[in-house]
């Protein structure tokens, strides 16, 4: 369960705040509390990680430039890099570092499921393909408008993957750590200072480090002007009040302090804990790192037990009012062994192969009639393209790209020389191949994104490119060239234009998600349709991985038609048989 609460809730000897918070109900019923990353934050984050992308492209660039014209597998490699970059940067970061890219650990904010738990890759990528969804209208208008005034600063991507951005450390220094005790402990020697004067002392030190160093100075002059008579003698500044509260702090946990009915049950509770509480912490980080696979037996009962005592802990900290300087860390303790204990294990290769090999045919088998949709948004207008342009041939010139006029034209005599469509001597088949892989994935992308517009942008998309392709058609037809075109598209057209479909339908999930969330909300109909729908895109992309090579290495060299016809035969086999992987039974739970 997981409740937004107003940021006027605190804890009774807390400072007021006004942060945006999310609060979650773990199953051992303890409420984490994060505060959410506002608008401001977000933004530096997203520059610093643009500042980090262009650097890297124009390096890459530059190498490209050095190396061009000496070895073609520099331009494959370049072209495949700069692409994955762009795509792959923010999916990949947060996949892989807990929900954190360079910019968001720079600026102290992460990614988190709704949840509270850490996202996986598949949650990372489904957000970050939907970049290109709130990057609409330039310069990504939307998805900031919706961080600014949205109540949990959710962009498109995060309402469909089901994360919100997090700050990973909390506000105003509050979790700095607490001096510790300089001085020897003295049995018998009460506290110098009052409950209320050591908690504004402890609040001060908390929050030091987050003020500027005048500002600092001057309230630390107060304070030792307050405290005179029990500064040490010869200190000054925030040094003194360090070694008075370090002092105090000593005479507190001592015996005679902590039976002397000095402090209140919230004190005593703090200062008996807070050395397991920091333990735990540093235990459970770990496990969140590496995950509970690494920790023997005996350490993960051990893990287990002490997570129980430390979420206890919290409830009993709310219980007693402890201060809110006090409570982050509790919390943070708590919130990375949640999130060690409830993250998803298994080997990453293990969890990629069933993605890929189940998990991806699966969900498009289940969701064939979005597929059929998008096979009818395609092919009516590509029959409309076809049919029009061979009836007013003169449109041409307005329907079509200068490039496939010009190609018309020089059909007839390439094809009077023996020559295709598009022959690539073999040196350039590479490079080309990766630049139609590339084309064609980036298409996909934002073909599923589009279906983020409750559907209508995935719609638009697939008419458009079903239109331009039966106009080509319609245009080569008219030049007598109808199977010149076709015999070049005959290798790879298949499992490209399945792609295509499959992506479309991605988009539709989305669109259907919103329109009719059925008996959920639409928020849970949201996130639901997201998981189906980025199974259905990584089918897409496997389908297109084959069609680039199969377009780039075969269809673009002079080998007869007939064993291009072949290779569509082929492709047609490897289709079926991909998809009836996603009809046999579940081999099991994913790791």
């Amino acid at each position: 369960m997981v409740i937004t609460k107003p940021p006027t809730r605190r804890p009774p000897l807390g400072p007021q705040d006004h942060w945006q918070r999310l609060e979650v109900e773990t199953p051992e019923q303890v409420v984490l509390d994060y505060e959410l990353a506002g608008f401001g934050t977000r933004l530096l984050a997203g520059l610093a990680d643009l500042g980090v992308i262009g650097a890297v492209t124009i390096g890459l660039m530059v190498i490209g430039s050095l190396l061009a014209g000496r070895t073609p597998a520099g331009g494959v490699v370049l072209s495949i890099l700069i692409f994955a970059l762009y795509w792959g940067y923010f999916a990949l970061f947060e996949g892989m570092y807990r929900g954190q890219t360079p910019g968001k650990k720079w600026m102290g904010i992460r990614v988190v499921r709704d949840t509270g738990h850490p996202i996986g890759m598949s949650e990372a990528v489904l957000r970050n393909l939907l970049r290109a969804a709130d990057a609409l209208p330039p310069p990504f208008l939307l998805g900031l408008g919706l961080i600014a005034f949205h109540p949990r600063a959710k962009r498109l991507g995060d309402l469909i993957a089901g994360t919100v951005v997090v700050r990973d450390r909390p506000a105003e220094g509050s979790d700095r750590p607490l001096p510790q005790r300089s001085v020897p402990i003295d049995g018998a020697s009460s506290p110098l200072l009052t409950d209320p004067e050591f908690r504004v002392l402890e609040e001060f030190l908390q929050r030091s480090s987050a003020l500027e160093r005048e500002v600092a100075t001057r309230f630390a002059d107060r304070l030792v002007s307050r405290f005179a008579d029990r500064v040490p003698a010869g200190m000054t500044g925030v040094v003194a009040l360090q070694n008075l509260f370090a002092a105090e702090l000593a005479r507190r946990q001592s015996r005679f302090g902590t039976q002397a009915g000095t402090m209140g049950p919230a004190e005593r509770f703090v200062l008996q804990k807070r050395d397991r509480w920091a333990q735990f912490q540093r235990l459970a980080t770990e496990a969140s790192t590496a995950g509970l696979d690494r920790l023997a037996p005996d350490q993960l009962i051990d893990f287990v037990t002490r997570y129980r005592e430390v979420a206890a802990d919290l409830a009993r900290a709310r219980t007693y009012g402890v201060s809110r300087g006090n409570l982050l860390p509790l919390e943070r303790a708590v919130g990375a062994g949640h999130n060690a204990l409830y993250r998803r294990e298994g080997g990453t290769w293990k969890r990629l192969t069933r993605f890929v090999t189940f998990e991806c045919p699966a969900a498009v088998v289940a969701a064939k009639g979005a597929v059929a949709l998008a096979f009818a948004a395609f092919t009516l207008p590509a029959a409309l393209g076809f049919g029009l342009l061979r009836e007013r041939p003169e449109l041409a010139p307005e329907v079509l790209p200068q490039v496939m006029l010009d190609r018309a034209e020089a059909g007839a005599a390439r094809q009077q020389e023996g020559k295709g469509y598009l022959d690539a001597d073999a040196e350039s088949r590479p490079l080309l191949a990766a630049s139609i892989i590339a084309n064609n994935v980036q298409v996909a992308f934002y073909c599923f994104a589009g279906g983020a517009f409750a559907g209508i942008g995935s719609l638009a998309l697939l008419a458009t490119n079903g239109l331009s392709i039966g106009a080509a058609s319609g245009h080569f037809a008219n030049k007598g060239l109808f199977g010149y075109l076709w015999t070049f598209i005959a290798g790879h057209g298949l499992l490209e234009l399945f792609a295509i479909w499959v992506a479309g339908a991605a988009g539709f999930q989305l669109g259907i998600a919103m329109i009719a969330p059925g008996g959920r909300t639409r928020r849970d109909a949201l996130v639901l349709a997201g998981e189906r729908a980025i199974r259905m895109v990584g089918f897409a992309v496997v389908l297109l991985l084959v069609a680039g090579l199969v377009e780039g290495l075969l269809s673009a060299s002079t080998v007869p038609p007939a064993a291009k016809f072949a290779t569509t035969a082929a492709s047609a086999l490897l289709l079926a048989l991909y998809l009836f992987a996603g009809t046999r039974p579940d081999p099991g739970p994913s790791p």
